[in-house]
């Protein structure tokens, strides 16, 4: 693409903090800012962008991004778009990785509901954002399976189980035309429905065989209707299914098939601690790292992949960008 003449006011922030090198990255399908996009001039010594249509796309992108050293990394796009880029920056951005500025441009935008960032953020606020300074910390899920050396996964919310199902449901929701919290709200309201009233032997509520051993040493094999884990502190539509609002790797499981469903849902996605919900099957604990073993599939960031015997852990802080 050819520089344009003039400059758009959200590049003028940039040329006005030369010390800052930034290298953005648009997911192809995302909402907004294309028209923001294509008004960005060609690389330069304060600007680098891409729009990847394959993996090497992206791997190509962030290994020139590193070379050039930049200085923050901001990403165009949803949740998926987040969850990929920084499942391979690590390989290129060796020590650490830089500064993160989030557009929410996807469906959910689970981690920028977190992190305090309006969904109307555009590539001008951002950019605004960055010379401003201000920062929050995350650190993701790193996901690898035992065989492996490191993860090859890192996103923000994991679940299997009757997750992998409502997250089914989600994509066709968002295929309709809903998003955000909508999908949200009509995907639990499918999966209460299909575990409430489906037969004692539907998929929903036989469960899944799952190991479990906790950092501690804590070992367990049973039966979860579902398995939900996250870094995140809070979650689309106020829901607080693992408690209190706080850091680190939370995790939920519950017990199939799910005892009181009716009665103890209201009670456990408003963040209830109260001892009741343990006796009936749903358990929550916080910790570094926790090994699962199961042969079904698994949702991070809306996306499936194959189970088996798989470790998730609590990553390094990330420091990104906020308002």
């Amino acid at each position: 693409m050819a520089p344009v003449e003039s400059q758009p006011e959200s590049y003028g922030v940039l040329t006005r903090a030369p010390a800052t090198k930034v290298g953005i990255i648009f997911n192809r399908h995302a909402h907004r800012n294309i028209g923001q996009a294509q008004s960005l001039p060609d690389t330069t010594d304060a600007v680098d962008w891409t729009f990847p249509h394959t993996e090497q796309d992206l791997r190509e992108a962030l290994a020139r991004f590193a070379d050039r050293e930049i200085d923050v990394l901001v990403v165009d796009g949803g949740d998926g778009t987040i969850r990929d880029v920084l499942s391979i920056a690590p390989a290129y951005f060796r020590d650490r990785l830089p500064k993160l500025a989030i557009i929410p441009s996807g469906k959910t935008n689970a981690l920028a509901l977190d992190l305090g960032i309006p969904i109307n953020w555009s590539l001008h606020n951002a950019l605004g954002a960055i010379a401003a300074g201000r920062t929050k910390q995350r650190s993701p899920i790193e996901v690898r399976h035992a065989a492996a050396a490191t993860p090859h996964l890192r996103g923000f919310l994991f679940g299997a189980g009757a997750f992998v199902e409502a997250t089914a449901i989600a994509q066709g929701v968002h295929g309709l035309g809903g998003f955000r919290g909508v999908a949200v709200g009509l995907s639990l309201a499918a999966a209460i429905a299909q575990t409430v009233f489906g037969k004692s032997d539907n998929r929903w509520r036989r469960g899944l065989n799952v190991g479990v051993a906790l950092d501690g040493g804590i070992q367990i094999e049973r039966k979860f209707y579902i398995i939900l884990g996250s870094t995140l502190k809070r979650l689309p539509l106020g829901l607080r299914p693992f408690g209190r609002e706080r850091a680190g790797l939370k995790l939920l499981g519950v017990d199939a098939p799910p005892r009181h469903i009716l009665a103890t849902l209201p009670a456990l996605l408003a963040g209830s601690e109260a001892r009741w919900l343990e006796r009936f099957g749903y358990h929550r604990c916080t910790t570094d790292g926790i090994r699962l073993t199961f042969d079904s599939d698994f949702v991070l960031d809306g996306e499936t992949y194959p189970g088996g015997d798989v470790i998730l852990t609590r990553g390094e802080s990330l420091d990104f960008v906020v308002p």
